[in-house]
């Protein structure tokens, strides 16, 4: 894979927002974290999936409504590339989920889930939105937060 400027200043700033993701959802419920996604957005968890910025927005209103929850969403080995142009990208990287319902401080266990997950990303003139987001679970412990919504 060809590692240049270009690339290197795509993964920074993509990593970047990555981070800024999960520490909204980490410790403010995720109520910003719908504005990271296009309208149309694809959230396609390990059980069921939510299309569109709107059911996004639902699942993360779902979370904070069900009570108190310690969540810490870590990010490795992160990958970016252009896809097809400058304006779309594709990245891939692993996500260590740490959770327990309840506040801290809370026993400690291994990660509650580990995946594999793929984002595919477009440039507008508000910044990189996700189009597309795909947990891929490779180890799964305690109970992750993926809910049926299609009701709501």
């Amino acid at each position: 894979m060809k590692f240049d400027k270009d690339r290197l200043a795509l993964t920074q700033h993509l990593h970047a927002l990555l981070i800024d993701y999960w520490h909204d959802v980490d410790t403010n419920w995720g109520r910003n974290a719908p504005d990271y996604y296009t309208e149309d957005a694809e959230f396609v968890g390990s059980k069921h999936s939510y299309i569109g910025r709107e059911k996004i927005r639902a699942f993360y209103q779902w979370r904070e409504d069900r009570g108190a929850r310690t969540v810490i969403h870590t990010v490795h080995n992160f990958q970016a590339a252009f896809d097809g142009g400058p304006d779309r990208a594709i990245c891939h990287w692993f996500l260590f989920l740490y959770a327990a319902d309840g506040v801290p401080v809370l026993p400690s266990a291994p990660a509650a889930s580990v995946t594999r997950t793929t984002d595919r990303l477009v440039r507008s003139v508000d910044g990189w939105r996700v189009t597309h987001r795909r947990f891929e679970p490779w180890f799964k412990g305690a109970e992750t937060t993926n809910p049926d919504l299609s009701g709501r």
